[in-house]
Order: structure tokens, then C-alpha cells, then sequence
């Protein structure tokens, strides 16, 4: 079969340009991502009571809805956050990988059961079930750079112009207004009027209804109808109300004298904002933040620039003094990422042909891997869609590292036919021919080895396995490319291209007879070694024992982590006042914490979201969030303008601020897997206690923590001392003067907290209409007493009498996690410190500080890195047993493959010592990148193994066998082992966006194969003498006395 390619290069060359083409075509198809499909999704439950607190919407709404939330198929976890402004959230996140459709069909269908027992309030505002994306794709910003517009009118002019033809282009799971002031028609009651004139806020709310609906009224001559009618007559009703004007004009009651009282009698009518809580700013100037979310699975860089098409049609219709501007794009990230990578992919490869070019010393022999890498690399994207992989940092990193894979196949066979052409004076067809009958069947087992490897990890669960599924699945397919490229192109190459090699002239002359005169020294030495340890086996065993000790040592006291921190070209800074400051003094710390990133160099844009808390993702007046949007990487590499200088810098002049708890942080490694960088730790009452004594466990717990040198930046959202009233009313009293209590419940609502009616048209949307009293009658405890309500007499009575109003204190927001009151904790590690050892020093807090009843759970980043625990240990095991099964079938032996496997600790004991060494911890890429060591050590193992075997086999002696075979195959595992050590130093020297990633996957597999490689040429020898050595005697075998030749092997040339 072999023979068809060598004799038809043609028909190899074809093959090889359609696997190219149909990798190509993939290419340009393939969904682009920052990582695999790795963010557990969600669907979120929202709904609003106005003028509940947080405890009533928790008693009322948030439990009864939560206890439907049960036997949910693929559930993760389900949080909850209820506000005292009446709004509730509740998220359900499901497991990865979950039908995101039929989750929220479910979640409906189990809200609906809820909805009887909810207040009817509730159901009039309606309750919304919608699947959500929980990451950031992008922030539009709308501004009106002259002033001309103000926050209302380029809010609605979002939400009516934009905000729907955002949320319908594909890719885009949601677009939402961060500061949002949707239209509402307000209705500002006057208290002190009512009273005087005997009318309470539930009479105007009547009229409202009344005078404020639709009114079909039918049509004349409408069948069935008596003969002779020859026309119809649809009748036109006045129906809603249509602007401030005519709200103004509703009846509220006829005078006897036949005057009429109206709503402009007893208030202010203006077609103003539903809810006035929160603002959003750019670069200290008023504007509209939209923020865009990306659907699960879609490929964020096409939905980003679709985004930025629709925006630029959108501009040609923009009103004169309207612009916009995107100051966050996670995207640019994600581009800057992946275009260094492949920057590090271009370098690779030069880097490799350079290795090849200088032992090969030949440029014909050098064409034909150069040839096999494209070949490789870019067919593999052409299986990319049967798997579900996507074109990210972690299939870009197994490209990178493959490419000194690639290579190896092609070099195997081009050395093992120039040798025959050199040595035996072969013609190239007949060297070609020699060489794959020697060289195929090691292609071929090399090949499914390192496939085999890699491919049982891909069955793993989580986040973990599905970064090793994306990696894996890319090695395996372009290694089989490459076996299938190295039977058929090269060889067909190999027959075209080769020649006896000629002595170089020239420079380039000098420095072949200087390496190769080095490397004949070199060669030399080893063998010489070699020949020692195989005959004192021993000290190559202690010292193989040695490093495994040592490895398991290294891996004991590495710190872990779970994916390094990136500098992900933005700051994010929570602002927390104290308890029940006004929104008024939250602007003037926002305002402080602007001036210091302005002034700081590298910050290109700031993001202000007032009375919005990016720790826990709810709205409150005494909270802020500051993004400071970098300027690019380029542009940004001195270290105190990166993410950690900058947070070393700014930290301290943020703490200086007076009145208010700001801290700033990066974002977490992989966007949607929680709010911030750092933990998330969720606290569990599970007694069923009060929030004052919840509170207490979580202070006590918070103060222990921050002794801890390992955490810094501790805080939780959980707040139950926010100074607040509470109200006693006389029952007595009230049902005396025929009070309903209803009357009175109702005033308090509508007057402070606001009461919707109905709603009304305009612009083509509907919106709503919402009775309040005016903001001068709200302003203090004392403004109660002017709040009246009416007996059944008739008269007016003030609520002062009716009511007791004192000071009390309670929570601003009640947390649920997994049906029980929780409070989340925040925090990060301590510089010189890694995640895992934060995690840790948390749970040993947690164990010592919290009494019996209490519990926590991890959320977030954390939570998805203590499930993937104890996998590695499982993938490393399978990777192994896989491959042992395979040497043992290859070799009809189950001792010899040991050979192979005792290798492996070589290359892991290189791993560990590399990152700890560079002070890397023990993280998600370590693990992958000790997989990928675990086929590479077996293959330079099985380079010796197979040829000794062979040797032995033809009725070599064993030491014999194993010294020849070590002294014919340094050179082919020199040759290929640097090829791919030299591959990776791109990787291990990365600077820019996602270097992160890139030195901590480099300086594993960077370590670990140099160690793999310069361990292993000197014990795989002994390995096998000893091993083959042992089986043969314990079966009995004869075999040639073990003589070891004095004198070493000749040298042809420089060349082994």
C-alpha cells in the first residue's frame, strides 16, 4: 500500500491538498471563543412587588416560588436575591452542556405552579422566566456629547430604537440598560391636597382605571344582521389615554356645586421614568450603558462584530447630538488572545524547521516536514464541527504543541531514508522503500499511542473535561493526520526529493563539521555512559527512583489553582457605602474613584453603573460599580500598566477614600463563572434563625478570614443592620372609625413606594402608569403624619394617629443558595499566594468558625474547580493503562512495555519542577500539559525500545541490543524532542493578552520534556535490559551472552 504513494506522488500530494482544503473551508466557518463551551447556563426567574422589603418579598414570593423549584433534571445550583426595592431574582443554573430551551420550559412550567399563592400584585407586573447569559460580551454606550439630550430620552430612544434589534441578531442571548429610565407616566400625588379635599390615593387610582382603558365598541351591521344591509360601520371609542395632558384632565369626583375635581387638582402629571435607582455614566459625563449578553454556544467574535454592524447602520438614523461608543469589548481579548497565539504558532514553527534544518543539514530533507506541519495543523480543523470543538485558546494550544508532534513522524521516516541512501548507496526509491518497511510500523504504533493518550480524557465530565476534551481531541486528530501524512506524502517526497548528501562549503559548512564534530563527541560520551549504567543497572534504578520521590514530593507541596489570572484588558472596582446612604453620596465617591482612573496612564475609558453592586449582581442606592476599560496590550507592557501593577498601585489610593469600602480586582478567568475575580462563598442558615443572628455567623466569619494571610479583599453583600422604620398600626383604633386595613397599606404603598394602575401607548410600546406621592413628601420619617386615609363617615383621619413609626434596623438584601438563606463571601488570594491555597485557608476558617447548623458551599469559579478535583489522577491513570495495553499488544509482551511506562515520571518530575521553579501552581494547565507529556515521553521511550527489541530479536544479546539501539535512535529523539522543546519557548517567554496561559502550559511542557528527554536516553536503555533482561530468565530463556563492546560504535560523519 505504501508502495502505491511512492510510486504515485501525484495521487499523495492530492490527498494531502484535500485534506488542506477541507481543513481551510472549516477554518473559516468554525465559531471563535475564548474557551470551549465551559459556562454552566442559566435561567433566571425575575419579578417585582413594589413596596415589599426584602423579608416580606422573601416570605411571599421568593419561598413559594422556590419551592417549586425541585426535581429540575440537570439542575446545578439555585440562588436568590431579594430587594427592598421590591425586586427579586432567582437563577437557576444548570449543568454544561444542558438544552438551555427545554431547561426553560421546565423552570416555566414550575414558576406557573407558584403563581396562585403569589400576591396579585405580583401577577400584575408579571413574572419572567428567560434564559440568560451571565458574562459580558460588550457595553454600548449612547451619550449626547453636547448636552443636548438628557438620561430619559437616550434611555427610551435605546430601548425603542436598539434594544430589540439588538436582542434578535444571533448570537446575542440578551441586550439590557444598565441605568435604565424606561418612560412611565407619573402621577405625583399631592398629600396635603387630598386630605383637604376628603380624597385618598385610592381614589385617583379608580378614576385611573376608569377613564384609562380600551373600549371596543363593536361594529353596526355586523352579521347576523336582516337583509338590505349594505354596509358595516366599525364604531370608534375613545380608548387609553395618550399623554401627561389628558392624565391631567381625569375626573377624580364631581363637586355638588357640578365643579370637577382632577388628577391636576390633587398632583403633577409628567411622563417621567418607572424607577430612578440607578444611573450609568462614561468618562464622568451622563449616558446610557446597554449591555449586550452572547447566547450559550455562539461564537462571541462574529457576534461582536455583528453588534458593531448593526450600531454603524444604526448611526446613519440617529438624531443630531446622539453618539455612541463601545468602551468594553470582551472580544478584543479574545482576538489579542488568539492572535498571539498564532503569532506563537508562526514562531513554533520556524523554530522547528530551524532544529530539523541544522541536524538534517540538508534543505531537500527539511522541505519534507516543513511540507507535513500545514498539512497537519490545518486538516485538523476539518474535523473540528463531528466533534463540537471551536476554534479557542485551549484548541490553538494543542496546535501549538503539536506542531513539534507533527513533525516527528516526517523526520522519522526522511532520517531513516537518507540513512540508506548514506550508508548503503541506495537510490531513493529503493532507500524510500527500505526505510518504511523499518520505519512504518513504529509510525503507526507511535501514532495510536499518543491518539490513545489523549483520547480517554476526553471522556471526562465537567469544565475540566470539557478544556480536556477541546485539547485532547486536537492533539489525537492532527498526530493520526500526521501518521497518515508520514505513509503517504513523505515517503512519496522522500523518493522525489532526497540525494546522497553532499559536504557543505561556506560558513554554513563550517558550522555543520563544528556541530556535527560536537555532536560525534557528544555521542560518544553517551554511549559510553550507557554502556556503564547497563551494566550497573542499579544506580540507573536508584536515580529513576529518586526522581519519582522527587516528582511526588514536588507535586505534594505545589500549591493549585484552577486557570492562572489574565490580564483581561479592564479593572472592575466595587464601591460599597454604609448601610442606607442615599444614592446622592454614592455619585460623590464614584465621582472620587473616576478622578483617580483618569488620571491613571493605560486606562482608556471609565464605566460608571451607579447603585449597581457587581459583587452580587443587585441594584441598591449605597453601592457603585467603576469598570476602567484598558488601552490595548501593545501599549500597556510595562509592568505597573498591566492588571497586577495597576491593582498593586491603585489599591492603596482607593482605600484612601473616606466614607465608603472600594476595592478593585480583575475579571475571572473564564467570563460567567462568577461576578468577579477570586472565590465566591456561599454561608448557609440552616436553622431557620433570624437575619440578625445570621449575620453574626457571617461578621464572625469574615473577621477570622481576614486574619488569614492567604485572603485579602474579604466582604460579603449581607447587610441586616440598614437603618430602617417600622410601622405599628392600631387595630383596634382603625376598626373603631371603619378603617379597612387594606386603606392603610395601601396609602403607605402608593405614597412611598409607588403603585402601578394600568398602562398606556405611545412610540408604538406600552408603558406604564404609576401613582406616587411628590419626592417633598417623602423626604423624612416626620412626612408619614401627612399621609391621611378616610372612615366610613367620611372624614379624613391622619395616619399618625393610626400608626406608630420607631427606628429598627433590617437586611437591604436577603440571599438564597440551594433553598436556604445564604450570604456570599468574596474575597481573593493574597499576593505570593494561589487560588487553591485561598480555597483552602476559607474552608479551614469556615470548619473552625461556624457553629453546628451552619454550612457553606462553594459557587462560581471555585465551585467547578472542587468538582473537577481528583479527575487528574483518573485522566493520568487511564492515559497510561491505555498505553501500556497497546505496547503490550504491540509487543505480544506485558513486560516489555514497562520499559515504556517507567519513563513517563521522568517527564513528570520535569513538569513539577518547571513550575515550581517559575512559582506556577499546579493548575489546569500543568494537568493538561502533564497528559500531553505522557504520550511524549512514551514515544522517544518507544523510539529505543522497538529498535532494541527488534535488534534483540535478530539474536543481539539484551545490553548489546539495548546500547545499539540507543546510539541509532539519539539522534531521531534529539532531532525530534528539541524540535518541540524549541516549539514551546515561544509559549514559555508570552507576554500581551492571555500570556497567562501561554507560560503556564509552556513552562510544563517545557520542563517536563526537557527532563523526558535528557533522563530517558540514558535509563529507557537500561529499562530495557533490566526488564527483558528479567522476563527471559524468569521464563528460561537462552539468549546470547551479555557482551557489551569496549570500543564505541562508529560514527559515520558526525551522523548517528
Amino acid at each position: 500500500m505504501i508502495n502505491t504513494f511512492i510510486d504515485r506522488p501525484v495521487l499523495a500530494s492530492v490527498l494531502a491538498i484535500l485534506i488542506v482544503l477541507i481543513g481551510l473551508i472549516a477554518l473559516v466557518t468554525l465559531p471563535i471563543a475564548q474557551y470551549p463551551e465551559v459556562v454552566p447556563p442559566q435561567v433566571q426567574i425575575t419579578a417585582t412587588y413594589r413596596g415589599a422589603n426584602a423579608q416580606d418579598l422573601e416570605k411571599t414570593v421568593t419561598q413559594p416560588i422556590e419551592q417549586q423549584l425541585v426535581a429540575i433534571d440537570d439542575m446545578l445550583y439555585l440562588s436568590s436575591s431579594s430587594s427592598n426595592d421590591g425586586s427579586l431574582t432567582t437563577g437557576v443554573t444548570f449543568e454544561v452542556g444542558t438544552d438551555l430551551d427545554l431547561a426553560t420550559v421546565k423552570v416555566q412550567n414550575k414558576e406557573k405552579l407558584a403563581e396562585p399563592v403569589l400576591p396579585p400584585e405580583v401577577a400584575r407586573e408579571g413574572v419572567s422566566v428567560k434564559k440568560v447569559s451571565t458574562a459580558f460580551l460588550q457595553v454600548i454606550f449612547l451619550t449626547s456629547p453636547e448636552g443636548r439630550y438628557d438620561s430619559l430620552f437616550l434611555s427610551n430612544f435605546a430601548k425603542i430604537n436598539l434594544l430589540d434589534r439588538l436582542g434578535s441578531l444571533p448570537g446575542v442571548g440578551e441586550a439590557r440598560i444598565s441605568g435604565e429610565r424606561e418612560y412611565g407616566m407619573r402621577v405625583w400625588l399631592n398629600p396635603d391636597k387630598l386630605a383637604k379635599l376628603g380624597l385618598t390615593p385610592g381614589d385617583v387610582r379608580n378614576a385611573i382605571l376608569q377613564q384609562n382603558r380600551q373600549n371596543p365598541a363593536g361594529t353596526i351591521g355586523q352579521p347576523p344582521a336582516r337583509s338590505g344591509i349594505d354596509f358595516q360601520y366599525p364604531v370608534n371609542a375613545p380608548g387609553r389615554l395618550l399623554d401627561a395632558s389628558q392624565f391631567a384632565e381625569v375626573v377624580v369626583r364631581a363637586q355638588p356645586d357640578g365643579s370637577l375635581l382632577r388628577v391636576r387638582d390633587v398632583g403633577r402629571v409628567e411622563l417621567g421614568a418607572v424607577s430612578y435607582s440607578s444611573f450609568s455614566r462614561l468618562n464622568g459625563d451622563a449616558a446610557i450603558a446597554i449591555i449586550v449578553y452572547q447566547s450559550p454556544g455562539a461564537n462571541a467574535v462574529a457576534t461582536a462584530q455583528g453588534v458593531q454592524r448593526l450600531m454603524e447602520e444604526a448611526r446613519q438614523t440617529f438624531p443630531a447630538g446622539v453618539a455612541y461608543t463601545i468602551p468594553y469589548d470582551t472580544t478584543k481579548f479574545v482576538r489579542a488572545s488568539l492572535r498571539e497565539v498564532v503569532i506563537t504558532l508562526l514562531a513554533a514553527i520556524l523554530l522547528v524547521i530551524i532544529v530539523v534544518f541544522v541536524f538534517l543539514q540538508n534543505w531537500r530533507a527539511t522541505l519534507i516536514p516543513l511540507v507535513s506541519v500545514p498539512v497537519s495543523l490545518i486538516g485538523t480543523f476539518a474535523f473540528f464541527y463531528p466533534f463540537g470543538l471551536t476554534i479557542n485558546m485551549t484548541t490553538l494550544f494543542a496546535l501549538v504543541l503539536a506542531i513539534g508532534i507533527v513533525v516527528d513522524d516526517a523526520i522519522v521516516v526522511v532520517e531513516a531514508v537518507q540513512r540508506h541512501i548514506d550508508d548503503d548507496k541506495m537510490g531513493a526509491r529503493d532507500a524510500t522503500i527500505r526505510a518504511m518497511e523499518e520505519v512504518a510500523g513504529p509510525v503507526i504504533a507511535i501514532a495510536l499511542i499518543l491518539a490513545a493518550v489523549f483520547i480517554p480524557v476526553a471522556f471526562l465530565g465537567g469544565i475540566t473535561g470539557r478544556l480536556y476534551r477541546s485539547f485532547a481531541l486536537t492533539i489525537a486528530i492532527s498526530v493520526l493526520i500526521s501518521a497518515l501524512n508520514a505513509l503517504t506524502l513523505s515517503p512519496a517526497l522522500s523518493a522525489l526529493l532526497l540525494r546522497p548528501v553532499r559536504p557543505a562549503r561556506g560558513p554554513l559548512g563550517v558550522f555543520y563539521r563544528w556541530f556535527n564534530g560536537a555532536f560525534g563527541w557528544f555521542t560518544g560520551r553517551y554511549l559510553g555512559a550507557v554502556r556503564f549504567l547497563v551494566r550497573r543497572a542499579v544506580f540507573a534504578l536508584v536515580a529513576l527512583a529518586v526522581v519519582c520521590a522527587s516528582a511526588y514530593g514536588l507535586f505534594r507541596h505545589l500549591p493549585t489553582g484552577f486557570l492562572p489570572d489574565e490580564d483581561q484588558g479592564a479593572l472592575f472596582t466595587a464601591v460599597r457605602l454604609p448601610d442606607a446612604a442615599s444614592l446622592e453620596r454614592t455619585d460623590a465617591v464614584l465621582r472620587q474613584v473616576e478622578g483617580i482612573y483618569r488620571a491613571t496612564p493605560g486606562v482608556a475609558y471609565v464605566i460608571t453603573l451607579a447603585g449597581f453592586d457587581i459583587t452580587s449582581g443587585v441594584n441598591n442606592a449605597n453601592v457603585g460599580t467603576v469598570i476602567a476599560s484598558l488601552t490595548a496590550w501593545d501599549e500597556r507592557k510595562a509592568p505597573d500598566r498591566q492588571v497586577p501593577g495597576l491593582l498593586a498601585r491603585l489599591q492603596p489610593q482607593l482605600s484612601k477614600i473616606q466614607g465608603a469600602l472600594v476595592f478593585a480586582f480583575g475579571l475571572p478567568p473564564i467570563l460567567g463563572l462568577g461576578n468577579t475575580g477570586g472565590f465566591e462563598f456561599e454561608v448557609e442558615d440552616r436553622t431557620g434563625g433570624s437575619p440578625e443572628e445570621f449575620s453574626g455567623v457571617v461578621e464572625a466569619l469574615m473577621a477570622a478570614a481576614r486574619q488569614r494571610p492567604e485572603l485579602v479583599n474579604v466582604s460579603s453583600p449581607f447587610r441586616v443592620s440598614v437603618p430602617q422604620l417600622a410601622i405599628k398600626v392600631d387595630r383596634d383604633k382603625i376598626q373603631t372609625l371603619g378603617i379597612p386595613p387594606i386603606d392603610v397599606y395601601d396609602a403607605l404603598q402608593t405614597y412611598l413606594g409607588g403603585l402601578y394602575v394600568n398602562d398606556f401607548n405611545q412610540f408604538g410600546r406600552t408603558w406604564r402608569v404609576l401613582l406616587q406621592a411628590e419626592p417633598d413628601f417623602r423626604r423624612a420619617p416626620e412626612d408619614i403624619r401627612r399621609f391621611y386615609v378616610r372612615t366610613q363617615d367620611q372624614l379624613m383621619v391622619p395616619l399618625s394617629t393610626l400608626v406608630e413609626v420607631r427606628p429598627t434596623s433590617g437586611p437591604e438584601v436577603l440571599f438564597r443558595y440551594n433553598h436556604f438563606r445564604a450570604a456570599k463571601i468574596t474575597g481573593a488570594p493574597a499576593p505570593g499566594y494561589s487560588s487553591g491555597q485561598a480555597n483552602q485557608a476559607m474552608e479551614e476558617v469556615a470548619a473552625k468558625a461556624l457553629p453546628e447548623g451552619y454550612a457553606y458551599e462553594w459557587t462560581g469559579t471555585v465551585l467547578q474547580q472542587k468538582r473537577s478535583e481528583g479527575q487528574e489522577p483518573i485522566s493520568f491513570g487511564l492515559s497510561s493503562v491505555v498505553v501500556l495495553l497497546l505496547l503490550a499488544a504491540l509487543y505480544e509482551s506485558w513486560s516489555t512495555p514497562f520499559a515504556v511506562i517507567l519513563a513517563v515520571p521522568l517527564g513528570l518530575f520535569g513538569a513539577l519542577l518547571a513550575q515550581t521553579l517559575r512559582g506556577y501552581p499546579y493548575d489546569v494547565y500543568t494537568q493538561i500539559g502533564i497528559v500531553t507529556l505522557i504520550g511524549l515521553a512514551a514515544k522517544n521511550a518507544i523510539l529505543i525500545v522497538e529498535f532494541a527489541k527488534l535488534r534483540h530479536e535478530e539474536g543481539l544479546a539484551v545490553p548489546d541490543a539495548a546500547v545499539e539501539a540507543a546510539h541509532i535512535r539519539l539522534r531521531p529523539i534529539l532531532m525530534t524532542s528539541f524540535a518541540f522543546i524549541l516549539g514551546v519557548v515561544p509559549l514559555l517567554v508570552a507576554t500581551g493578552a492571555g500570556a497567562g496561559a501561554r507560560r503556564a502550559i509552556g513552562t510544563a511542557v517545557f520542563g517536563g520534556m526537557s527532563a523526558a528527554t535528557m533522563l530517558a536516553i540514558f535509563i529507557v536503555p537500561v529499562l530495557f535490559a533490566t526488564i527483558v533482561g528479567l522476563a527471559e530468565r524468569g521464563r528460561g530463556r537462552a539468549h546470547p551472552a551479555p557482551g557489551v563492546a569496549e570500543g564505541p560504535a562508529p560514527i559515520r560523519g558526525g551522523k548517528t
